[in-house]
C-alpha cells in the first residue's frame, strides 16, 4: 500500500507536468489517435478485398488493435521511462533513483509520462467499440486484458533493455525489439505456424499482447485468461530478476544531476 500511494504520487505529479500545457497535450493525443487510424486503415482496406485470413475478419482486427493500442498507451503513460531504461543505465543516470528510499526500479520507469500514450490508450477503446463484439462483460474482459497486456509489455521493455547493464548501449536494439513487438502482435495469429507461436509467446511475447488477449475479450474461457496471466506474471517476475541482477554490476555515472 505504501508503494501504490508513492505510485500514485508520481502519476499526479507527471499529469500536472503534462496538463500544465494542455494546447500541447490534447494535440498530442489527438495527433495519436489520428495516426493510429491511418495504419489502422490499411487493415480495413485489405480485408475489405479478402474478407477472411484463415477464419480472422476485420472485426477480429479491430479487437487486436484496439487491446494492443490501449496496452501501449498505458504503459506510455504511467512508465514512459520503460521505454528509454537503457540511456538511464548506460549514461549512469541511475544514481539518482538510487539515491532515493524507493524501489529504484519502479521509481526509474514511473518517473516519466508520454503524453501522446492518453491517444493511444483512448483509441484503443473506441476500436472496441466499433469491433461489433462490444457487450458490458466484454468491456470488463477488455480492460482486464488491457491491464494484463500491458504488464507484458512493460515487463519485456524491462527485460530487453536491462541488457544495458552488460552491453552499454542498447538503443537500436531497444528500438528493433520494440518494432517486433508491435509489428507480430497487430498481425493475426492464424497466420502463424507452431514454431513461429512458440516465438510469439517467449522470445518475443507479441502474441500476449495482441492476438491472445483478443481471444479473451471476445469470448470468455479459462485457457485464455490462464495464459495472460502466466505471461504476464513469467515475464514480470524475469524482467524484476533481470533488473536487481544487472543492478549489481552497475557503475555509477559520477555526475551531478537534477530529476525534474
Amino acid at each position: 500500500m505504501k508503494e501504490f500511494k508513492f505510485l500514485f504520487a508520481i502519476w499526479k505529479t507527471n499529469l500536472q507536468s503534462a496538463m500544465e500545457y494542455r494546447a500541447a497535450f490534447l494535440t498530442q493525443a489527438i495527433g495519436m489517435m489520428v495516426n493510429n487510424f491511418i495504419y489502422f486503415a490499411i487493415w480495413i482496406i485489405f480485408f475489405d478485398r479478402f474478407k477472411d485470413v484463415r477464419g480472422w475478419g476485420v472485426n477480429d482486427m479491430y479487437v487486436t488493435f484496439g487491446v494492443l493500442a490501449s496496452a501501449f498507451g498505458l504503459v506510455s503513460l504511467l512508465f514512459g521511462n520503460a521505454f528509454n531504461l537503457s540511456d538511464i543505465i548506460a549514461k549512469g543516470r541511475l544514481d539518482y533513483y538510487l539515491s532515493l528510499p524507493r524501489p529504484v526500479l519502479l521509481h526509474t520507469i514511473a518517473s516519466r509520462t508520454i503524453a501522446s500514450g492518453m491517444g493511444d490508450f483512448l483509441y484503443g477503446f473506441v476500436s472496441y467499440g466499433l469491433s461489433g463484439y462490444f457487450t458490458w462483460d466484454g468491456l470488463a474482459r477488455y480492460v482486464l486484458a488491457t491491464l494484463l497486456a500491458a504488464t507484458v509489455f512493460a515487463a519485456f521493455l524491462i527485460l530487453t533493455q536491462s541488457l544495458a547493464f552488460w552491453f552499454g548501449m542498447m538503443t537500436n536494439f531497444s528500438n528493433l525489439v520494440l518494432n517486433a513487438m508491435l509489428t507480430f502482435g497487430i498481425y493475426p495469429i492464424t497466420l502463424f505456424d507452431s514454431y513461429a507461436k512458440l516465438i510469439l509467446f517467449t522470445l518475443i511475447p507479441a502474441a500476449l499482447m495482441g492476438a491472445i488477449p483478443a481471444e479473451f475479450i471476445r469470448a470468455f474461457t479459462w485457457q485464455t485468461l490462464g495464459e495472460l496471466l502466466l505471461g504476464a506474471i513469467g515475464f514480470l517476475t524475469l524482467a524484476i530478476f533481470t533488473f536487481r541482477m544487472g543492478l549489481r554490476r552497475y557503475e555509477s555515472g559520477s555526475a551531478i544531476q537534477i530529476e525534474v
